[in-house]
């Protein structure tokens, strides 16, 4: 099959787009930079040195690709996690307006099927884990509601398109060339004391390795439309997976902090990630794109 990427040179681009060559479909990857697009040729895909904010040109490239299929990975995220709080606006225009015009020419090109990153760790808690019929936590804390309402705007853009559409909703990255790696930013927090556990540290994370990701993105382009969960089997409180995450980088234990302080240092969304975000059931992903997540790398015995 011939394949249009948006993002493509970002973390979860590079393998998939090894992945997919390696399975014989031709991939035409968009990147507006120099560096991504020498990485994306490296990797022996066709490149398209386009702003996602060019609206003809990104049209044009999509022609020219003859892709049946999109997958929209456009992301505008720093190197460092800290840096995110003010990342955040520039990447809500890329997914909004970027991945608008990508949508929109999609739709204009006949596009088949088009694949959309989506977000499966801020799903509105439940008793249990999250399965793709919760809504995203659009009432949560500031931050974290706002980027809820986001990926609630790029799911419903998907799933309501006259193409087939499917929203991957991913766990956090781990891996090569993500924060949760030896050499990443979440990393590097942990080492310098940053990264403290809040109150009692309930708050259930679902990850994914970003290989699997890929994996996952790969079957759904003969999957049946719609939304799936791509996390991976170890759902775990911040009490559980941080302080093995640390020592997995050779980091000191996380210190301790109270919910009130964490709130008057770095705000509500802190407190939020820390003691209120849910996990997420893959028991769909399993089940119908036969996806087989690895445990999660630092609680492996």
């Amino acid at each position: 099959m011939k394949i249009f990427i948006a993002g493509a040179s970002g973390a979860i681009g590079q393998p998939l787009i090894a992945e997919l060559i390696q399975k014989g479909h031709a991939v035409t990857g968009m990147s507006q930079s120099e560096a991504g697009a020498k990485r994306l040729a490296d990797l022996g895909a066709t490149v398209a040195k386009v702003n996602a904010f060019d609206a003809p040109a990104v049209e044009k490239a999509l022609r020219d690709s003859g892709a049946e299929i999109v997958i929209d990975e456009l992301t505008s995220l720093p190197k460092d996690p800290a840096d995110l709080p003010s990342a955040l606006p520039a990447d809500a225009k890329l997914r909004l307006e970027g991945g608008g015009n990508l949508h929109r020419a999609a739709e204009a090109c006949g596009v088949r099927r088009y694949i959309q990153q989506a977000s499966g760790f801020f799903l509105k808690p439940t008793s249990g884990l999250a399965d793709e019929s919760a809504p995203l936590d659009v009432g949560a804390s500031p931050g974290v509601a706002s980027s809820a309402r986001i990926y609630t705007q790029l799911e419903a853009r998907v799933l309501n398109s006259k193409m087939e559409g499917i929203a991957l909703r991913y766990g956090f990255f781990y891996g090569p060339g993500t924060w949760y790696h030896p050499d990443g930013g979440a990393a590097d927090q942990v080492r310098r004391q940053q990264s403290p556990i809040v109150g009692a540290g309930n708050g259930v994370w679902s990850f994914v390795h970003i290989e699997d990701a890929a994996h996952a993105t790969v079957a759904a382009l003969t999957a049946e439309p719609g939304i799936y969960n791509a996390v991976d089997d170890d759902p775990s409180p911040v009490s559980v997976w941080l302080p093995a995450f640390a020592k997995s980088v050779g980091a000191p234990p996380p210190p301790y902090i109270t919910e009130e302080a964490a709130r008057q240092i770095a705000g509500e969304d802190a407190v939020y990630y820390a003691t209120k975000i849910s996990g997420a059931s893959n028991a769909k992903a399993k089940r119908q794109l036969g996806f087989q997540p690895r445990r999660l790398q630092w609680l492996v015995p």
